[in-house]
């Protein structure tokens, strides 16, 4: 029976195609916005264990159809696999070009890696993929390039690829290779079109082409589909003895590992970039591998060999090389991110699913590597060993523990064997790890602090600022050239500044009123971060604010500490770049004066959490600091330490340089500042008339005293609660996104702050706004009204408002109402 049967009866899914379609080929059903169906490829071997020679075969099948199309051009080929999916699929279509290097895209950010590119995939369930190749000339070569994907369905995937990469790295030949060509006729005429819009030629290389013909209303009816058979997914029986989820005595006797001997300096894969060498290196060394994994497997006659996401081309290799040295029957898988039904019937791609929580979390920043993981029909499939094979990051606790991957493989498979392949970094991200001693450590090279009057308003005790100063640089450009040129790939958002806003009198005056009426809330709240932080970090902390919404925030803290107890603490500034990282060198300049363990980094509110991630991803390269941020607001749900979680007016927000010591938003430009520079930023000393930095500070520091009192008893209160992070921001940034028809998390900015700086800095398209916001909203509707742009009133808000800027510079953006949104 078609693996396809079930979906095609009861949704009314056409699968129509060539001969060998169906056998390529099966459905199942996922909870997705945009799909309903999934296409399960039999020869992936990423959903449906298969004989490794097929899965691994067919790869370098395609790989010499692509080295006899490119000729004499084939010894210039690089080839670019997608994350997670076609890892393995593009690096056996390299194997099959023979000579070519390969990369694939990865959604694991690696700290001290520049990236030579990025994109989103909107269809996926985890869209952001990175391009980390180690040779930074990679991609730059101008041969050709090889992209590879599991499926060529609508082609917007790989076609934004092409486009984004293009631009930066332009090239005259495109080969696009997928197992099938499942376009519509809709969008058949695309690739022509395409490729004359880019000046270069773009071939389609495939196995097999078809079309999915889906009835009206199929959406709908997957969801429903899906919703009743989820309480019925089936649970496989497990052995006898054992829980469905396994037990610490069932992994303790059911769990072998075996040493890979992997060979020195190989990748495990090509994150990074995998040479032909390399790949020289791995095939000299896979007899010896297999012959240590079958020695585990005692007279075992059924095994899977299971990969682990995007690590699927190495436990590839390791089951082929297994499957022709002994007589068992192998068959290769790998685990998922992706969840999708299981239902146990004939007809069906996915019979069974086994559940388990992320293992490889210590990759990726707080909370991007968490939830659930899947291993699709493996128990039940009639296996009598496993080897799993993972990487030594992903060599956990989670993967050993009750309910891990471990645990439930030996709850339904008699012999488990763990091989693990060591995580290959770069040498660019072997960053060396801070070891604070003061009596050792050697003088810094690097300047010291700027202080204020000469470099910002604030006084020189108030902060030290490790930037460099830009200020005879002209770098302001109007709004919306940068907001395209943001937009369009063209330009980072830190190597330019917006135009400084110039408040109008009315605007002025809402900020006073703002002030005054929220000056002891905000007092609360620096009482309640303050004080969590010297309970919980350091009695005495080094405060590192994150420049520049931060600052205000960590002078406010300062003051605080000092004012109730007496302490006079460190306080600097430093740069953070949303993509790019924390400034490295202000990182070393404070290893080299304090002790790392002391420093808490201080930043004003979370949004979507961005930057939260992006300290604790930059952060891994450096030892001794904590990457826990402490936040004066943390509507997003992102952070442990806070001073609250509501989502209302902080008036340092309302404004720009004027509110923050006269300093710009932070630069970092590569003719601008060098590997041994500080980031930069200008001190807007012309604008001194209309400063109220100092005001600010003052006001919201004469409500201290008023507030002790309510601050003791809710500091209190927090140390004994349950603070982990939610990130309820995120999930709810990702719905308004879809519901908005965005589809890029970038342009959507949660929270009062967040609004407003959309406002003051960038192209805003529309604000939405709970209907009962009252005063904490005044100044946005005000900066709306100035800027022409709509207020949208809306219910189930969990901000206090949200910002959405333009997409109009995003190809094939859809507005609220589903209309295409062009530039101008």
């Amino acid at each position: 029976m078609w693996s396809g049967t079930w979906v095609a009866e009861r949704l009314g899914v056409e699968l129509a195609g060539g001969a060998g379609l169906r056998d390529l080929l099966g459905l199942a059903l996922r909870r997705n916005p945009k799909r309903a169906h999934l296409l399960v490829s039999n020869v992936l071997g990423k959903h449906i264990p298969q004989h490794p020679r097929v899965v691994y075969g067919t790869g370098v099948e395609l790989g010499e159809r692509v080295r006899e199309l490119l000729g004499a051009d084939v010894d210039r080929a690089v080839v670019l696999g997608y994350a997670e999916t076609a890892t393995g699929l593009g690096h056996s279509v390299a194997d099959g070009v023979r000579h070519a290097p390969y990369l694939h895209s990865t959604r694991r950010p690696v700290p001290g890696v520049a990236r030579a590119g990025g994109f989103e995939e909107s269809h996926s369930h985890a869209t952001s993929h990175l391009l980390l190749p180690e040779d930074p000339e990679l991609l730059s070569s101008g041969g050709p390039l090889v992209l590879v994907d599991d499926e060529f369905s609508t082609g917007n995937t790989i076609l934004n690829t092409i486009r984004s990469l293009h631009e930066r790295y332009p090239r005259a030949w495109y080969v696009i290779v997928a197992l099938v060509d499942m376009r519509s006729a809709a969008d058949q005429g695309r690739l022509a079109e395409f490729a004359q819009e880019i000046g270069a030629r773009v071939d389609l290389v495939t196995l097999a082409s078809g079309t999915v013909r889906l009835p009206d209303g199929v959406l709908e009816k997957g969801r429903a589909l899906v919703a009743e058979h989820e309480t019925e997914a089936p649970v496989p029986r497990p052995m006898d003895g054992t829980s469905a989820t396994g037990s610490p005595a069932v992994l303790a006797a059911g769990v072998a590992r075996v040493a890979l001997e992997w060979p020195a300096g190989i990748p495990d894969g090509g994150r990074h970039g995998f040479t032909p060498a390399h790949r020289a290196a791995l095939e000299a060394a896979l007899p010896a591998m297999a012959a240590g994994a079958a020695a585990q497997l005692g007279d075992a006659r059924r095994v899977l060999v299971l990969g682990f996401e995007e690590l699927m081309y190495a436990p590839l290799r390791l089951a082929e090389a297994l499957e022709r040295s002994c007589d068992a029957e192998v068959r290769y898988s790998t685990t998922t991110r992706s969840p999708v039904l299981a239902v146990n019937d004939p007809g069906y791609a996915i019979r069974s699913r086994l559940v388990f929580p992320a293992h490889d979390t210590a990759a990726f920043p707080e909370g991007d590597g968490t939830g659930d993981r899947y291993a699709y029909n493996v128990a039940g499939a009639g296996f009598d060993a496993v080897v799993a094979v993972v990487d030594s990051i992903a060599d956990s606790s989670e993967l050993h523990a009750p309910g891990g991957l471990l645990a439930q493989l030996a709850a339904h498979i008699p012999r488990v064997v763990l091989a693990v392949v060591p995580s290959y970094l770069p040498s660019s991200a072997r960053l060396p790890h801070s070891s604070h001693d003061p009596e050792r450590q050697e003088p810094s090279m690097l300047p010291e602090p700027l202080r204020g009057p000469a470099f910002s308003s604030y006084a020189p005790d108030e902060v030290g600022w490790l930037l460099q100063d830009l200020s005879e640089v002209e770098l302001e450009a109007p709004t919306e050239e940068r907001e395209e040129a943001i937009q369009s790939g063209g330009a980072h958002y830190a190597e330019s500044l917006p135009v400084e806003y110039q408040p109008s009198t009315q605007y002025q005056e809402l900020f006073k009123a703002a002030l005054e009426t929220s000056a002891a809330r905000i007092a609360r709240a620096v009482g309640t971060v303050t004080e969590t932080v010297l309970a919980e970090r350091s009695p005495r902390p080094v405060l590192v604010s994150l420049a520049r919404a931060g600052t205000p925030v960590g002078v406010l803290m300062r003051r605080w500490a000092q004012h109730r107890h007496g302490l006079d603490l460190p306080h600097y500034a430093v740069s953070i770049v949303r993509g790019r990282g924390i400034d490295a060198n202000a990182l070393r300049w404070l290893a080299a004066h304090h002790d790392p363990a002391d420093v808490v980094f201080v930043d004003g509110w979370t949004g979507k959490g961005a930057i939260t991630r992006e300290l604790a991803q930059a952060l891994d390269a450096f030892g001794g600091f904590n990457p826990e941020i402490a936040v004066l607001a943390d509507p997003g749900g992102c952070v442990r330490t806070y001073g609250t979680r509501e989502d209302f007016l902080i008036p340092s927000a309302c404004l720009n340089s004027t509110v923050s010591g006269l300093i710009s938003r932070t630069v970092l430009r590569s003719d601008l500042v060098g590997p041994n520079d500080f980031h930069g930023a200008k001190h807007y000393r012309e604008l001194a008339g209309a400063d109220v930095s100092g005001h600010f500070l003052d006001t919201v520091a004469a409500r201290f005293d008023e507030v002790t009192h309510a601050v003791d008893a809710e500091v209190k209160e927090l140390l004994a609660a349950d603070r982990a992070p939610t990130w309820e921001g995120w999930a709810a940034v990702e719905r308004i996104s879809e519901e908005y028809g965005i589809h890029d998390v970038n342009l959507v900015k949660p929270g009062v702050g967040e609004t407003t700086r959309v406002l003051l800095r960038r192209v805003p398209w529309k604000i939405l706004a709970q209907r009962d916001a009252g005063a904490d909203l005044d100044h946005v509707r005000l900066l709306a009204e100035q800027r022409g742009v709509p207020v949208e009133e809306v219910d189930d808000l969990p901000y206090t408002c949200v910002g959405l800027i333009h997409p109009r510079y995003t190809r094939g953006a859809t507005g609220a109402d589903g209309k295409a949104v062009v530039a101008p």
